[in-house]
C-alpha cells in the first residue's frame, strides 16, 4: 500500500496523530464526540500498524473501535439522565474482576506470543491487556482508566520509536501529561457528584 510522506511520515500517521489527540482532550472534557474521533483516530492507526507489520497492534484498533461504538452508546445512554454518564470509581469486586481477567490474557497473549517469535512477548501481552481493560473502564467512566492510560502511554513511547513510528512515539508524553489533566478532572468531577449525593459528614473519602 502506498501512503504519502511527510517529513519522513505518513500523512496517515499524522491524521492519527491529530485524531489521537482530539480524541483524547475530548475524553478529559467528557465529550460525547470523543468517541467518534476516537474511532476515527482507531481506522487511521490500524492502517498504519498492520502496514508497518505491527499486526498485534492492527488487531488493536478493530477492538478499540468496537468499544468505541460501545462507548459512544453507553456515554449517550448509560446515565440517569440523558448524555450524562457519571464519573465512577470501580468497586473492589469489579476491580478484581479486572486484575484476574487481565492476569489471564497477560499470560495467554505471553504465551502465544513467545511461540510466534515476537520480539518482546511479555511487554506486548501486558500493554495490549492493560490498554484494554484501560479502554473498557473509559467506556463506563471509572476514574482508574487513567491510570491504566499513563503506565501504557509510558510503555508504547519507547516500543513506537523502536518501530520507527517517530510521531506516534512522540504522541506518547503527550497523552501522558493529557491523562494527568484528565485524572484530575476526572477526580474533581467525582467528588463533586458524590458531594451533591451524599450529605458531608466531615470526612473526606480519596477518589483512586
Amino acid at each position: 500500500m502506498m501512503m504519502f510522506v511527510f517529513w519522513g511520515m505518513s500523512y496517515l500517521e499524522v491524521a492519527g496523530f491529530a485524531a489521537g489527540a482530539a480524541s483524547v482532550w475530548l475524553y478529559v472534557r467528557q465529550s460525547v464526540w470523543a468517541w467518534p474521533v476516537g474511532i476515527v483516530n482507531s481506522g487511521c492507526w490500524l492502517v498504519l500498524f498492520w502496514t508497518s507489520r505491527l499486526y498485534l497492534d492492527a488487531g488493536l484498533q478493530v477492538v478499540y473501535i468496537a468499544l468505541g461504538v460501545a462507548g459512544w452508546y453507553w456515554w449517550l445512554r448509560g446515565g440517569d439522565r440523558p448524555g450524562r454518564l457519571p464519573v465512577r470509581r470501580t468497586g473492589r469486586r469489579h476491580a478484581l474482576v479486572l486484575w484476574a481477567v487481565g492476569g489471564i490474557a497477560t499470560l495467554v497473549l505471553w504465551w502465544a506470543m513467545t511461540l510466534a517469535g515476537d520480539a518482546s512477548p511479555l511487554l506486548d501481552a501486558a500493554t495490549t491487556t492493560v490498554s484494554l481493560i484501560a479502554q473498557y473502564m473509559l467506556t463506563r467512566k471509572l476514574l482508574g482508566s487513567w491510570w491504566c492510560w499513563i503506565a501504557v502511554d509510558v510503555a508504547y513511547l519507547g516500543m513506537y520509536a523502536h518501530q520507527e513510528l517517530y510521531l506516534t512515539a512522540a504522541l506518547q508524553p503527550l497523552f501522558v501529561a493529557m491523562c494527568v489533566v484528565g485524572l484530575r478532572q476526572w477526580r474533581a468531577s467525582l467528588r463533586a457528584g458524590e458531594a451533591d449525593a451524599v450529605p458531608s459528614t466531615g470526612a473526606e473519602r480519596v477518589a483512586v
